[in-house]
């Protein structure tokens, strides 16, 4: 009597479909552009702390990566690199704009007002949270030298599955500031010392004088 065997049985396994690999390469990459201590990061990082408008600052920061790694799928790159003005605009003001945020984030460490229930007591508006997010991400030019040239970049070696590595990358943004906006609240217990915000702060501030800094000397 005849019987069916596999392919996995007889050592001959299914082939990956290429898209699926494609996918998972772009997912790869974006988590290992995104998954590091940056203006993004920091600023999701503590609205999750502050249980503050968690939602649509995620939504915000998922979307605004969704819609530059389709940029740069879509060869956004290739023009960025032609007017290299624009650029230059969006380094200093960027720039600028980071400087001013750490500014508040060393006063807060400097003056701090307690715990995480001063921290909740004192909500800012929603509209000023979501320009602050708006702005981190869409001043910043590191986000489009990621998202736009190098995300771009890798997409195009891969041809016709260029969306498919970008909607791997797109996954990748989309899971990492919901983790962590909604991951942050586990560290909370520790944050109801004002000395672990006074720390959190300190830190914000110095990354945000870095980055300006970086983006100051790369002019």
């Amino acid at each position: 009597m005849l019987r069916w065997t596999s392919p996995r049985r007889c050592g001959h396994p299914r082939p990956v479909d290429p898209g699926l690999l494609a996918a998972f390469s772009g997912l790869g990459l974006g988590l290992g552009l995104i998954v590091a201590i940056g203006a993004q990061n920091a600023f999701v990082l503590r609205q999750g702390l502050r249980g503050e408008h968690v939602v649509p600052v995620v939504a915000v920061c998922a979307v605004s990566d969704v819609a530059l790694i389709a940029g740069g799928v879509a060869g956004t790159g290739a023009l960025l690199e032609r007017v290299p003005e624009l650029v230059d605009v969006m380094r200093w003001a960027g720039a600028a704009f980071l400087l001013g945020y750490a500014a508040l984030a060393a006063r807060r460490a400097l003056h701090p007002e307690g715990g995480l229930r001063a921290e909740v007591a004192d909500r800012a508006p929603l509209t000023t949270v979501l320009l602050t997010a708006a702005a981190l991400t869409w001043l910043n030019p590191h986000v489009y030298l990621d998202t736009v040239v190098l995300l771009g970049s890798v997409a195009a070696t891969h041809d016709e599955l260029r969306w498919h590595f970008g909607a791997g990358a797109a996954v990748g943004s989309v899971v990492w500031f919901t983790t962590l906006g909604a991951g942050a609240r586990l560290l909370r217990p520790v944050f109801a010392r004002p000395g672990a915000w006074r720390a959190l702060d300190a830190l914000i501030a110095a990354v945000m004088v870095v980055l300006a800094v970086g983006l100051a000397r790369s002019a």
